[in-house]
């Protein structure tokens, strides 16, 4: 990577999906994300009905860059350098001195070495370092404080049916079977949770393709709900935008498991072929694959022995990290956040959504912005922008 690049350089152009070309109702989704999770916990774990009843003031709880340590049941804040900034048991906070007892007086954070370098699962922490994720933080808090009110042990054991809830609402087939809540809830009501593109990130993105430019769509979504998504923010035709489709990426594995790489799928119906590709020879839409079989297919398709890759995302874990260190790709993070800064929206933006209250009114669930920090004149997408542990919430 380069410490300043331009996109018109670039020989492959890459995008992730959710919170990326596709932007949420960040309110009403991750209303939906806890209300799956917990409905799971409820009517299957015994867990009190109590943790489904939310007041507006329990999202402050959320914010990007938490870990949960499940060994303890404490969410912490971290410095750059691993320090323990700010502390939680459940959801209650931690005095300075609880934080040393916790930490030691230097407050160091023991895993942080593991997580700084890697970003990989851990059966000690979970990092949440985007929307899809976030709901979880506030339900790991409030499940901490349950346990407590019940008097049991705090350990990693609840952890496992947080999991168990993700795989019920987010496994590959929950989509088609209208299993679990987030996948039904979607599907009925697309609108309530997706914000369509403007017309000039569609025009953006077919004057790059029609520049010679390789387009890649990478999404940890499965095809199903890739397609729904798709169709209701870009058009039926959204599939003409892209050479490239991958689904099921499973990232950040995508990227970093060499050399025990998954291989490419095909699909048929949306189900994958149980024979996987031994390399990727031409464009299309697959599912699963891997980084090194995709980098040969971009040599080809573009000529070049070494083509320039940028890539788009939105979660440090699953996009930033994996594609520059082991893809040596060019990245462009979305942080929604920037808006709350200050950082003015382009036109479009402002012209595609509907007239709001002001916007030191709202939480940061209200409000949404699609930032690039390309040095290029890349559009601010005015409707665009989660990852689990597998299986895969849609990332």
């Amino acid at each position: 990577m380069s410490e300043y690049f331009s996109i018109s350089d670039c020989d492959v152009i890459g995008f992730d999906l959710d919170h990326t070309l596709c932007r949420y109702h960040l309110k009403e989704t991750s209303r939906l994300i806890y209300e799956s999770f917990t409905r799971y916990l409820v009517e299957h774990k015994d867990y009190d009905k109590d943790l489904l009843i939310l007041t507006p003031a329990s999202w402050d709880f959320c914010f990007k860059g938490l870990v949960v340590d499940l060994e303890d049941g404490n969410l912490v804040k971290l410095a750059e350098d691993g320090t323990v900034l700010r502390a939680t048991h459940g959801t209650n906070n931690l005095r300075t001195e609880e934080i040393i007892k916790h930490y030691g007086s230097k407050r160091e954070w023991k895993n942080f070495n593991s997580l700084n370098t890697s970003f990989t699962k851990s059966t000690k922490y979970y990092f949440y370092d985007n929307y899809f994720d976030l709901p979880g933080a506030l339900l790991c808090g409030r499940v901490v404080d349950m346990l407590r009110k019940r008097g049991n042990e705090v350990n990693s054991d609840f952890w496992k049916d947080i999991v168990a809830a993700i795989d019920h609402n987010y496994n590959t087939s929950a989509f088609k079977e209208d299993a679990g809540w987030y996948f039904p809830s979607v599907k009925r009501d697309p609108g309530r949770y997706l914000q369509p593109c403007s017309e000039s990130v569609k025009t953006w993105l077919r004057s790059m393709k029609s520049a010679g430019k390789v387009l890649l769509l990478i999404t940890s979504s499965h095809s199903d709900y890739c397609r729904l998504i798709c169709d209701h923010i870009l058009g039926k035709d959204w599939e003409e935008l892209f050479d490239i489709i991958i689904t099921n990426a499973l990232k950040p594995g995508f990227f970093s498991l060499v050399p025990q790489q998954r291989p490419f799928r095909t699909l048929v119906n949306d189900v994958e072929e149980s024979e996987g590709l031994p390399s990727l020879d031409k464009p299309g839409w697959y599912s699963q694959g891997n980084w090194p079989h995709l980098h040969q297919l971009l040599k080809t398709m573009t000529g070049k022995p070494e083509p320039k890759v940028v890539y788009f995302g939105d979660s440090m874990r699953s996009d930033m990290f994996p594609a520059s260190t082991f893809g040596n790709w060019e990245t462009v993070m979305i942080v929604e956040e920037m808006e709350g800064e200050g950082v003015p929206r382009c036109d479009a933006a402002k012209t595609n959504e509907a007239q709001a209250e002001p916007q030191d009114k709202k939480g940061k669930f209200e409000i949404s912005l699609w930032t690039t920090s390309s040095p290029d004149s890349v559009p601010t997408n005015p409707a665009p922008p989660a990852t689990t542990p597998d299986p895969q919430i849609p990332c």
